[in-house]
């Protein structure tokens, strides 16, 4: 597996004609905006989630686009035929799936040929400022999973490694994207991370433990500062 550490997403993505694209677990459509300005060309995006708010999201996203599309749908069980698409994507979501089924559904409606693409943050080799990413991730992941939601903490870059190929692709490559060119003690942005704290610290009422993590985190916020984690992305064909 090929891997480098210098290109930026317009770099992997700019030569790719996406042609019908999947994107799974799509939430509010983020991803798609990236795949909008970086794939060569396109024909047809429909994003899939499973979360009616999620929906409301991305139509108000792409109200104006004609050919970008959503439909409410769990992503372990894909409602489409075999080879239905040239490129099928998740970016930032299987830590909330379980990563198997998911990528074995995308691999199955991909056309042969057809690329898959996973993106996703991981947890090992960061650099100081970008675990306290990490570390508010997981802290995030801690809450909602108290109140009931499907959320892990982030995976090693190895273990995603593994999860793509297990699924038997040609032509695998692996890319390292990171930014450390941010003031990672902003003060503006650290002004847009206080409501979030608080957010959570109230999400983990009755959970003392997880309210005085996030206080730390906080700090370490301000002290340390805050760049957001490397991204691996795995690309590989059918």
């Amino acid at each position: 597996m090929d891997t480098n550490e210098t290109l930026s997403p317009e770099d992997i993505l700019g030569n790719l004609s996406g042609g019908r694209v999947l994107d799974v677990a799509t939430g509010s459509g983020n991803f798609i905006h990236s795949l909008m300005e970086d794939l060569k060309d396109y024909s047809e995006i429909i994003g899939v989630d499973d979360s009616r708010n999620a929906a409301s999201a991305f139509s108000e996203s792409f109200r104006r686009q004609k050919n970008i599309h959503f439909q409410l749908m769990d992503a372990h069980h894909l409602d489409f035929p075999d080879a239905s698409f040239d490129l099928a994507c998740i970016s930032n979501s299987l830590h909330h799936l379980d990563p198997a089924p998911v990528l074995a559904e995308m691999k199955r409606v991909l056309r042969p040929g057809g690329t898959l693409l996973v993106s996703e943050m991981y947890r090992d080799n960061q650099a100081e400022t970008q675990m306290t990413h990490v570390l508010l991730h997981h802290w995030w992941a801690a809450v909602d999973t108290v109140n009931g939601m499907m959320h892990r903490e982030t995976y090693t870059r190895q273990q995603l490694l593994d999860m793509v190929s297990a699924l038997g692709l040609q032509d695998l490559h692996a890319f390292d994207l990171s930014d450390l060119s941010d003031d990672p003690k902003s003060r503006d942005f650290m002004e847009q991370l206080d409501p979030v704290f608080e957010s959570y610290i109230q999400r983990a009422e009755g959970h003392p433990e997880l309210q005085a993590r996030g206080g730390e985190l906080k700090i370490r916020a301000r002290e340390v500062g805050f760049h957001s984690a490397t991204t691996l992305m795995v690309m590989g064909r059918k």
